[in-house]
């Protein structure tokens, strides 16, 4: 059903009346057609009954019935239909956990990347003793191993676990302090 079957026919609104005589005309032919082709084409016949509609109105210049109803919405289901199918094979849904769009080349992800890494190298400049110079091993880019920071350093492999935690604690608080407490919210007492 459409909104014209159901709104009664006002004397001033007799310029409606065309339009309201073709849905009349081509509603059960439209609905038959919709519902036959709308499982082949994946989407509701709801929709693809709108679509045919909207179709009408776009192309026809004025309200009249086309000359052969019947091939006209047979052709319009179909192409409608067809259209959708389309449409089915190009999108796809998100899968759960995957990001909307690709955010690797985005500028805005570059950036706060960038201002993310300028943040924690500066705070790691900042630890006491020999945390900056441990966990800047750690962020080096060729990813050592334990052995080979143990050496930089001139310490033993053992230490490393102890002293890695010791530092990152540290710089969780450090990094932590830097973050702005959200202000409250309602009533201040």
């Amino acid at each position: 059903m459409t909104l014209l079957d159901h709104v009664p026919a006002a004397p001033a609104e007799r310029a409606g009346d065309g339009w309201r005589a073709v849905v009349h005309a081509l509603h059960a032919l439209v609905r038959a057609e919709a519902g036959a082709e709308a499982q082949a084409a994946g989407v509701e016949a709801a929709d693809l009954e709108q679509s045919v509609w909207l179709r009408l109105l776009e192309r026809r210049p004025g309200p009249q019935v086309p000359a052969d109803p019947a091939r006209w919405v047979r052709s319009a289901v179909r192409a409608e239909a067809r259209m959708a199918r389309r449409r089915s094979r190009r999108e796809r849904g998100y899968t759960a956990g995957e990001p909307p769009g690709d955010w690797a080349d985005c500028p805005e992800r570059i950036a706060l990347g960038a201002d993310e890494r300028r943040a924690l190298r500066t705070a790691v400049g900042r630890l006491p003793g020999r945390c900056p110079r441990l966990i800047e091993a750690m962020l080096a880019p060729h990813d050592p191993t334990y052995r080979e920071i143990a050496g930089e350093l001139g310490m033993s492999q053992g230490s490393l676990g102890p002293m890695r935690s010791r530092c990152l604690g540290c710089l969780r608080r450090m990094l932590a302090a830097e973050v702005v407490a959200p202000e409250l919210r309602g009533m201040e007492r």
